[in-house]
């Protein structure tokens, strides 16, 4: 928690004026019992109305000023509380934002959406209740102590025994409770993640047949969600009746030694009556303490697991800002080189790329194709460092990868991913994602490149027609055309494929590859695909094995010297001479 404190540097003065006027407004409360006890001793006492009414005027009194002491703490708690949720808020997300694939991939979706939003909240309501009350609930408890005994020394001892006895309970049930908090958190992420697999993927589930299983699955993360919280409620709940238990045996205890005192004549009545009172203030406001020590157990496991987050160090940095980077270009240089190349996961045993070697001259076209799992996406992300080669280099125009700013190097590289994403707006402001100073002319040679032109302008609204969250109002190849429209509209050195015409069909696919082909200062293009069709007619075909080349050549070279190649391509093609009979 001490390492999201600095988000409230910049409420230092609502964070010292909250607890003072919350502190103030304690001061006031303490004196009522004493304005209470010379009611009854004096005016009740001698039949003084003018004395009670003069007395019930300061009590009203203090009374509003407390009230307005009361509303000015909690505008000061509330901007303070608010403030630094939003730059917490804000700060985190800066955070996830400089992740590797790496770093995402490890944590979850899931889990930094619960971070982004439960756990900060929480964190959030902890600050609040702790501003108001941290200082003026012990300033109660302690006050009301102090007071009882200028009443009576002796009565007062009542409240010497009580209040350890109860910051016993209080203490001790807050550190049972805060452990099992953040398992409860931790259950909170796996519901979520339940919850997000089965509304993503309703439509798989439902094909399926397995609505019944999933149900049971996600009945059993909510129970288990169930029983942790009963369990650590139980332990919560513990607080409220104890205090009470406590609180109501030192009242009788003090009722009882009053009544000794008075029949004595050592104190009045309405001295009594205070130091009930003050023992009635002692009950509220430690249940006040044990309700905010519940919440900020709370908070404190929540702070924990967001600290986990900024503890986490992006395992992609860079080497210098852009703005202190010059990029001298060698010349005579291939644009892309690949040097011994080698690729281990995090957590991963085995290389997922194994010595990987070739270069690649500007404006060439190059396929990448190989059979599931035998590395295609992971070697084409090591070009804009999404993931880092853990041995070897990669060069972009001679230089390291790794030696370039990560806004210069990933200004030079398109990449439309294996699942097109489209953003909630317009088609027009998610082709601007390429490039916000693009004119509309732009914008449609890009949709004309990706053979989307079509399709968009038979919208009644054309390219600002509305994009539904995740483009659910658009096909899977409508949107794989998209968001490679959007690819080309950044006019990037380098354009990157990986398997993004999946859904298209050969010829939309094969127009597509035929208008990149042909456009003006074409960029040097990467397509990822397991359709040999698609990397037919590239200048240079890769061919992957298991993480390892298995053969780099043209299609008629591969055909010749590559056996892998050679089976993916008879595999989708008829084998020539080969003699197809009727019925057999």
């Amino acid at each position: 928690m001490k390492k999201l404190l600095i988000y409230l540097k910049d409420y230092k003065k609502e964070t010292i004026l909250a607890p003072i006027f919350k502190m103030l407004e304690a001061s006031f409360e303490l004196f009522i019992p004493l304005v209470v006890a010379a009611i009854i001793d004096i005016g009740i006492a001698s039949g003084d109305k003018t004395y009670i009414i003069k007395m019930c005027g300061i009590m009203v009194a203090l009374g509003i000023i407390g009230l307005v002491c009361s509303i000015t703490a909690q505008f000061f708690a509330a901007k303070a509380a608010v403030g630094f949720a939003t730059k917490l808020r804000h700060a985190l997300f800066a955070h996830i934002q400089k992740f590797s694939f790496t770093e995402i991939d490890t944590i979850g979706t899931s889990t930094m959406i619960t971070r982004m939003t439960s756990d900060i909240n929480q964190v959030q309501s902890g600050v609040n209740l702790v501003l108001r009350l941290f200082l003026r609930s012990p300033f109660i408890v302690f006050g009301a102590m102090i007071m009882a005994f200028t009443v009576d020394i002796k009565s007062a001892f009542t409240f010497v025994v009580a209040i350890p006895l109860l910051s016993i309970v209080v203490f001790g049930i807050m550190l049972v409770s805060i452990p099992l908090y953040k398992k409860v958190q931790g259950a909170l992420d796996k519901v979520l993640a339940s919850t997000r697999e089965n509304l993503t993927g309703a439509r798989v589930i439902r094909a399926f047949g397995i609505e019944e299983t999933e149900k049971k699955q996600f009945a059993e993360d909510n129970r288990l969600l169930l029983k942790l919280q009963q369990h650590v409620g139980k332990i919560s709940a513990l607080m409220n009746p104890v205090t009470y238990i406590i609180i109501n045996g030192a009242t009788i205890v003090l009722i009882w030694l009053g009544g000794l005192q008075v029949d004595a004549g050592i104190i009045t009545q309405g001295e009594v009556v205070a130091l009930v009172n003050y023992m009635s203030q002692i009950l509220v406001e430690l249940i006040k303490l044990a309700n905010l020590i519940i919440t900020v157990t709370k908070a404190l496991a929540c702070a924990n697991r967001i600290e986990t987050v900024f503890e986490m160090e992006p395992s992609i940095t860079e080497k210098l800002p852009d703005a202190n980077f010059k990029e001298n270009k060698e010349k005579n240089v291939p644009q892309i080189i690949f040097e011994n190349v080698g690729l281990t996961y995090q957590q991963g045993a085995d290389e997922s790329l194994s010595d990987i070697s070739f270069t690649v001259k500007k404006g060439e076209t190059v396929g990448v194709i190989g059979g599931t799992g035998s590395g295609k996406t992971s070697l084409v992300h090591l070009i804009p460092r999404f993931y880092d080669a853990t041995r070897g280099k990669v060069f972009i125009d001679g230089i390291d990868v790794k030696d370039y700013p990560l806004k210069t190097l990933r200004n030079k590289v398109s990449v439309v991913l294996q699942k097109s994403v489209l953003f909630s707006g317009t088609i027009r402001e998610n082709l601007l994602w390429g490039n916000e100073d693009a004119t509309v002319e732009q914008l449609m040679e890009a949709l004309r490149i990706s053979q989307a032109k079509e399709f968009v302008e038979q919208k009644e609204d054309g390219i600002d027609s509305k994009v539904t969250q995740g483009g659910k109002n658009f096909s899977g190849g409508q949107k794989q055309r998209l968001a490679i429209a959007r690819a080309l509209v950044k006019k990037a050195e380098i354009l990157i494929m990986d398997d993004s015409a999946s859904a298209l069909d050969f010829a939309t696919d094969a127009s597509l590859r035929k208008a990149i082909r042909e456009m003006e200062n074409a960029p040097t293009v990467f397509i990822v695909s397991q359709r040999a069709a698609s990397v037919l007619y590239a200048d240079k075909i890769i061919v992957l094995d298991d993480g390892k080349v298995a053969g780099i050549g043209t299609h008629e070279e591969l055909l010749k010297t590559c056996q892998v190649y050679e089976e993916i391509y008879y595999s989708q093609y008829e084998r020539p001479g080969k003699e197809v009979k009727e019925g057999k």
